[in-house]
């Protein structure tokens, strides 16, 4: 894989689209992208960001539909054939609908996952208590010898306890879905990485992880 720039199996300092420029075509096994976008604060207006509540996701670098969009295409381009891209979205995007983040691609949508996080959160009507991981799959479209375990159900309850950044994200689901499409020695890619959760999934499994985050710190 073509990188001399950012270590495998590390938390990176890094924009999402430098750090893939750096990936060969075709060598990335899976993929997670949460992107980092204002959809549900923007549509309900709560007026709640300047409060703890929601000041650290509103204070979050947000990406516009031009942004997600050359990120879909760089994932394209480096995920391997049958490789999966897990996208995560809130119900606003779910909505909406995401299709068009994925026009001229070889990405399919092929199934869908319901997070059950075990609060709840904001809502005129109904409260949010879900975030949903859209799975896609890059051409050829197919299930026999690309996805393993077929015990995963379609809506995971998974609590995070000790949250650690806005966008945390549930390790063992993670773990569930890159045991069922990836063997060991595969790489993993999260080009907007967060909390890292998937690093520590891949930690877990013994798959090789590139990543990171252009607000993360260092240790």
């Amino acid at each position: 894989m073509k990188n001399n720039r950012y270590p495998v199996n590390a938390k990176n300092n890094a924009e999402g689209r430098e750090l893939m420029s750096c990936i060969d075509d075709d060598s990335v096994s899976a993929v997670f992208f949460d992107p980092q976008y204002r959809g549900i604060l923007d549509k309900l207006k709560y007026g709640n960001e300047g409060k703890s509540r929601g000041r650290a996701r509103s204070e979050l670098q947000q990406m516009d539909e031009t942004t997600i969009t050359t990120f879909i295409r760089e994932i394209n381009r480096v995920l391997k054939e049958s490789g999966h891209l897990f996208l995560w979205v809130d119900k606003f995007h779910l909505c909406q609908g995401v299709l068009d983040w994925f026009i001229d691609t070889e990405l399919h949508c092929v199934d869908m996952i319901v997070w059950d996080k075990g609060k709840i959160g904001m809502g005129y009507r109904t409260r949010r208590k879900s975030e949903y991981l859209i799975v896609f799959q890059k051409a050829p479209v197919k299930a026999k010898g690309c996805w393993t375990d077929h015990t995963i159900p379609d809506v995971w309850e998974e609590k995070i306890s000790g949250k650690t950044h806005p966008h945390s994200k549930p390790v063992e689901l993670q773990k569930r879905l890159i045991a069922a499409v990836t063997v060991e020695g595969d790489v993993v890619l999260d080009p907007a990485a967060g909390s890292f959760s998937v690093l520590t999934a891949c930690r877990e499994l013994g798959r090789d992880f590139i990543g990171g985050d252009i607000a993360y710190g260092g240790e």
